[in-house]
């Protein structure tokens, strides 16, 4: 593994400092341009294998490989490593593309595909095996596994690894030409079967798979495996920079092999390893994400609870907080895990600025003004942001009869408790001072509602006289309420760490992740935009659901729970 000081390619000592201020990718660049590799030029490419929908995880490769392109003047490219026919789709080709769109970067050019270069991937096979560097073998997946021993433990040779390279040929096309079965034989790479590095001992570059391919449908039987593919892809592409996640980094001594194998026109491609992105109370595998989906315990892989960009869109996250959370988060060379709760402050933080205030009662309580003139109706102005004072106002109907939370009346509350409760006033957001005076219940000593009696002085939620109350309160008026469903969400896994030694990290699944409730909105969201963030007031950012925009989902609560933990920590 390279040096993981920054400044580790020898920079001069004048350059020292700008170095350090750099993380360890960029400091690499920085290093290959001035000392002229590449001819200072700078290409990355962000590579999906089509099998599966995009993460927050691949949001922080996504940001670094185009991150570096920008700003070394270079060039980013979407590719996708379609090299496994069995697990891909052109459905998720079109899906990580859209959520590229999304998420606010541009690739270079049209996409491209490994699939585009199987014809001159395979030339190098043949090449491989001219030299006597691969050969076929048809020994079982299983025997080929335990031949190649384990760490501290031997390898063994396949019997076919002497064989002649004429032979070796023959059997490669006759591979391609689809004469033998599924699984019957491979091409296998002839390094060094008793390498400490497992990768190196006697790879396998090809497998046979009668598996019609999205895009070269059944031209193909047999399909390069990702570590031949990948770096070959790259050489032809011309990357300069190939950034991997660590899972990689063993990976690394083959990748360079294969590549040492072709006579380019320039200089290969050069690996470098940063730490992937785990966050609590997340798992970021795409098994376990299928899982989730398979079993029925999310709605699919945009269901709002979903780490999935789609996901998360749905939900509400602003691409731009994704974006200054992976900046936050930085580039490293150790894995760690970083709490959600950061995450979220990026996107309470972005929706704090641009979101509208509205007002949402998600527990129905029904509030009858008793001395409120019959069948009027007073226009009331609420501001929509406080943060921003362009927003203005808007104009929200007060009548007799109104919804405010259950939970915001007591019949016998404890101390400190400054909402409703018989006797005591308190302000109606932008509206009145309203005073309890009796509470109807049910059979069951339930709480059904509310009669009171408001100051018609107070007009805006302020006294003549300069009396002060404790406790302000948000409603919607019983006659103009939009009714919608309101889905709230609390962690999806209530372990930190899903999965840890070794669990299934759906035994940790939090079986009350969410709740649906039946909420009363004021008038204004009866035409919001699907996708669109507001503010409940006291309860919230929520999302208009981008199908149903009478569906919202909880984005985050107002809370900032980040800063009670970096609290915490400083205690």
């Amino acid at each position: 593994m390279p040096d993981d000081t920054p400044g580790s390619s020898n920079p001069s000592d004048e350059n020292e400092a700008e170095y350090q201020s750099l993380d360890f990718i960029r400091a690499k660049v920085e290093a290959d341009n001035e000392a002229g590799a590449y001819g200072g030029r700078v290409q990355t490419r962000f590579p999906p294998e089509p099998n599966g929908f995009l993460h927050i995880g691949h949001a922080k490769s996504i940001y670094l490989n185009f991150g570096i392109a920008d700003e070394y003047g270079g060039s980013c490219f979407l590719r996708f490593d379609d090299t496994n026919p069995e697990t891909e789709d052109i459905s998720y080709v079109a899906a990580i593309e859209e959520d590229l769109a999304w998420l606010g970067v541009k690739p270079s050019g049209p996409a491209r595909f490994a699939s585009d270069y199987f014809e001159q991937i395979y030339e190098w096979a043949e090449s491989l095996i001219e030299r006597g560097l691969a050969y076929v073998d048809d020994q079982d997946a299983e025997t080929i596994s335990e031949q190649r021993g384990g760490f501290g433990q031997p390898g063994i040779e396949s019997p076919n690894r002497d064989q002649p390279a004429e032979e070796a040929l023959g059997l490669f096309r006759q591979m391609r030409d689809g004469v033998f079965d599924d699984g019957s034989r491979v091409l296998r790479a002839r390094i060094d079967m008793q390498a400490d590095n497992m990768w190196l001992r006697d790879p396998v570059l090809y497998r046979i798979r009668r598996v019609p391919h999205h895009r070269t449908d059944d031209r193909w039987v047999i399909y390069p495996t990702y570590d031949w593919a990948h770096g070959q892809s790259d050489a032809i592409e011309g990357t300069t920079h190939s950034l991997c996640t660590l899972e990689f980094v063993d990976h690394r001594a083959l990748y360079d092999w294969c590549l040492e194998q072709l006579e380019l026109p320039h200089e290969k491609p050069n690996q470098n390893e940063f730490a992937r992105l785990n966050i609590t109370h997340t798992v970021l595998s795409k098994r376990v994400l299928r899982a989730l989906v398979e079993g029925g315990h999310v709605g699919g892989w945009d269901d709002a609870q979903m780490p999935t960009i789609r996901g998360m869109r749905r939900r509400g996250y602003p691409a731009s907080a994704i974006r200054a959370f992976v900046d936050r988060i930085g580039v490293a060379k150790t894995n760690s895990t970083v709490e959600v709760e950061l995450l979220e402050s990026f996107v309470r933080t972005e929706l704090n600025a641009s979101a509208l205030r509205r007002m949402a009662v998600l527990k129905p309580l029904k509030l009858v003004i008793t001395n409120w003139p019959d069948g009027q109706v007073v226009m009331v102005d609420a501001i929509n942001n406080p943060e921003d004072s362009e927003a203005g106002t808007r104009q929200v109907p007060f009548t007799g009869e109104l919804w405010i939370e259950q939970d915001d009346f007591m019949l016998d509350p404890p101390k400190k408790y400054f909402r409703l409760t018989p006797g005591r006033e308190v302000r109606l957001r932008a509206g009145f001072f309203v005073t309890a005076t009796e509470a109807i219940t049910d059979d069951d000593g339930n709480v059904v509602e509310v009669r009171c009696t408001y100051d018609p002085e107070t007009q805006g939620g302020q006294a003549p006289d300069g009396r002060k109350v404790k406790a302000t309160m948000h409603w919607v008026s019983a006659d103009h309420a939009v009714d919608a469903t309101v889905h709230l969400y609390d962690r999806l896994f209530a372990d930190s760490h899903p999965g840890a030694d070794g669990a299934d990290p759906l035994e940790s699944l939090n079986p009350e992740a969410k709740e649906s409730v039946s909420a009363k909105l004021e008038p204004a969201l009866a035409d919001v935009e699907p996708g669109q963030v507001v503010q409940f007031e006291r309860l919230g950012y929520f999302a208009a659901d981008l199908d149903d925009p009478k569906v919202f989902h909880r984005t985050v609560g107002l809370r900032d729970e980040w800063a009670n933990i970096q609290k915490r920590k400083k205690n």
